[in-house]
């Protein structure tokens, strides 16, 4: 939702309702431990009113205990932190699922995938990070292809349940390669939204 047109927040959501799409990635960003602002809780209930795709929030923000059991009831389905922003990983962990939502954890490119192996068994997802979190639009890191046969790896060892999200980069020339090393979810904001048609751009990277 980061590339949408913020101004058309329905529109965009009906779209979504109407494609392939499977969830809605909502980025959440709070200027200290991301170099940029997003949007929070008014704008996720918005678009909530008028999305009936899950949505998938990825908060880049300080102390994200606090800000759990408020970004269930605002409508998050899925919630992903970053595991450089908490002090104790399984606490929110634990947080998020007492809200009865799903739990991702996150990591930038510069952190080793081995730290997350304490979680794997507790999370739904990992959200693996391939350009560093707080912009759009970024180019997709090449060596993220390596970090990701690494947690596949780890998952497939600790937790075959848990899915494997990428975001950064993500287009439709790299979508095969993802599938290919075990990606089950792609973020595709500027991909889609930058696209003549992106209803058809969905199809298409969810086809490849």
């Amino acid at each position: 939702m980061l590339s949408a047109d913020f101004g058309n927040l329905q529109s965009m959501s009906e779209m979504i309702n109407s494609s392939q799409a499977d969830w809605l990635h909502f980025d959440v960003m709070d200027g200290v431990f991301v170099p940029n602002i997003s949007f929070g809780f008014p704008v996720l209930e918005g678009v909530r009113k008028h999305c009936r795709k899950m949505l998938d929030v990825h908060i880049m923000i300080v102390h994200p205990e606090k800000y759990i059991e408020r970004f269930a009831k605002a409508g998050a389905g899925m919630l992903t932190f970053h595991y450089e922003t908490a002090e104790d990983p399984q606490q929110v962990i634990n947080l998020i699922h007492v809200q009865g939502i799903k739990a991702g954890i996150t990591i930038n490119p510069d952190i080793p995938v081995s730290v997350l192996e304490p979680y794997i068994k507790q999370v739904d997802m990992v959200l693996l990070m391939t350009v560093f979190a707080g912009y759009g639009g970024q180019q997709f890191i090449e060596e993220s292809y390596q970090r990701i046969d690494e947690l596949k790896s780890m998952i497939d060892r600790l937790n075959p349940n848990c899915l494997i999200e990428v975001d950064g980069g993500v287009n439709i020339e790299n979508a095969p390669r993802l599938f290919a090393h075990g990606v089950n979810v792609l973020v595709a904001g500027s991909t889609v939204f930058n696209a003549p048609d992106p209803k058809k751009m969905i199809a298409d990277l969810k086809n490849v």
